[in-house]
């Protein structure tokens, strides 16, 4: 049966949906000898459909991985990074990140830690990182000095960006130390470093951040121990159909 192009290769672990688009516009599909477009379908057992001259077969379809990363400080959670820093997909085994399409959902930002999916399915990081999905993600930071009420209650009730107003929040005060605050902070989106961007509007400084959980997964849990840094484990079916 024809699909859409970058649905193919978004099931087959090549690229998610948006980045197969992109690879379309830049030329780098051809579709039976000729270069693709969007909106071309093809049929993988019937055409020949090539990505930068690698023909992509029907038997070559990889099997759907799902994993969970805790990701440590200085790190990238990209695929390639052009300044030649360590990213997540090389905290994987060659027999992981070759080949297989993997590819991290969402991301934390350089200076962060903590719980990142990867997995090569496609479909679902498109869901997972659609902006009407609201899968919630918990995070601790420490802050410097002390917020008050009215700080927690501005950015419980949602703050207004530049580019943005903030979804409501879950903020609550971990524990106080004499120059420094922990917080845990449970949020329903993912714009771009959107907590230590509130954090600065509010008028502190984001000393560490670390994400424990996306949705009910967790870093630390009874079932599966606890997951040290720059280590991985593959999803249950239970935990994937709960993403799905």
């Amino acid at each position: 049966m024809a699909e859409r192009i970058q649905k193919i290769l978004s099931q087959w672990g090549i690229a998610s949906r948006r980045k197969a688009e992109q690879m379309i516009l830049e030329g780098k599909v051809k579709l039976n000898n000729r270069v693709a477009v969007l909106g071309d379908k093809a049929d993988i057992t019937e055409d020949i459909l090539e990505i930068e001259g690698k023909v992509i077969k029907a038997n070559h379809r990889p099997q759907k991985i799902y994993l969970l990363l805790n990701k440590p400080l200085g790190v990238v959670s990209t695929c390639y990074d052009p300044q030649s820093r360590t990213t997540v997909l090389d905290l994987l085994p060659a027999k992981l990140k070759e080949g297989q399409g993997i590819h991290p959902v969402g991301r934390l930002d350089f200076n962060s830690t903590g719980a990142l999916l990867l997995t090569n399915d496609g479909d679902l990081t498109l869901k997972l990182t659609h902006p009407r999905y609201h899968l919630p993600k918990t995070y601790l930071v420490w802050l410097n000095g002390h917020p008050t009420m009215k700080d927690l209650q501005r950015w419980r009730t949602g703050v207004t960006l530049s580019d943005c107003t903030t979804l409501p929040a879950e903020v609550t005060i971990v524990r106080k130390e004499t120059n420094k605050t922990l917080l845990k902070i449970v949020l329903q989106e993912g714009k771009n470093r959107q907590i230590r961007r509130i954090a600065e509007q509010l008028g502190f400084r984001v000393l560490s951040l670390h994400r424990t959980h996306i949705g009910s997964l967790s870093l630390n849990s009874s079932e599966y121990g606890n997951l040290p840094s720059g280590k991985y484990r593959h999803l249950s079916k239970t935990e994937v159909i709960f993403l799905k």
